[in-house]
């Protein structure tokens, strides 16, 4: 049986009960908010495996919700929008959220991305080495620490794996689509973009300087790859 706990944000009874009610289907704890203020409390007392949260709540909207968990812990995200347009998915992930689905939707895809997301986050997708260098950057796996020149940085669940990842082989180019298979996992539903988002938050957490960086290289038109930034 499944388990982990889910707070289900939406304004709508209909939309809550109908995702509640599949969710404890599969085994989740569920509990629920109508507003984003009631979110950020349940948040953080209730601390959640995942948060579903929906785009237009009162009070506190989705993405200012997702901005304050972000920065407050490291919780899954799976943003939930009635808007189409491009401009507003890709600001909810670079928000940091983990993925989204536009309504309305099924509850099967939902579901389906829910285990997904969850199940990245119960290891076994980043390397398994315990510790990993590439020249001045070093992942310790076991203790989930990474560090660029003795400084300890302060990553998501996501951006340390794509650093384990791209330091396990120094040097070599990582495609979009190896970075997702590798760290979201082989079923992942959602917009490969997702990736380029994170990695733009990751180098701006790894680099003095995020506009010229000296590790984490893009590749145009192929994918990204972290040199040793020695000379």
């Amino acid at each position: 049986m499944t388990t982990g706990k889910i707070l289900v944000v939406d304004d709508e009874a209909s939309v809550r009960n109908l995702v509640r009610s599949y969710l404890v289907r599969e085994g989740y704890d569920v509990i629920e908010a109508d507003n984003g203020a009631d979110a950020l409390k349940l948040a953080r007392t209730g601390h959640p495996d995942l948060v579903v949260l929906d785009l237009m709540i009162p009070e506190v909207d989705g993405l200012e919700v997702c901005r304050i968990l972000r920065s407050e812990m490291d919780v899954f995200i799976l943003m939930l929008t009635a808007r189409a347009e491009e401009a507003d998915k890709l600001l909810g992930l670079g928000l940091g959220a983990d993925d989204y689905l536009t309504k309305p939707f099924s509850p099967r895809e939902l579901i389906a991305r829910v285990k997904a997301i969850l199940r990245r986050g119960q290891g076994g997708t980043a390397s398994t080495a315990r510790m990993v260098r590439a020249g001045q950057v070093e992942i310790d796996s076991s203790r989930h620490v990474a560090m660029v020149s003795g400084t300890v940085l302060d990553l998501t669940a996501r951006e340390f794996d794509i650093l384990s990842q791209l330091a396990s082989r120094p040097g070599m180019v990582f495609t979009r689509e190896k970075l997702l298979e590798l760290v979201w996992g082989t079923d992942f539903y959602g917009d490969p973009r997702v990736v380029d988002v994170h990695v733009a938050k990751l180098r701006k957490k790894l680099e003095e300087d995020a506009a010229h960086p000296r590790y984490l290289i893009t590749v145009r038109g192929v994918g990204y790859k972290l040199e040793t930034g020695e000379k």
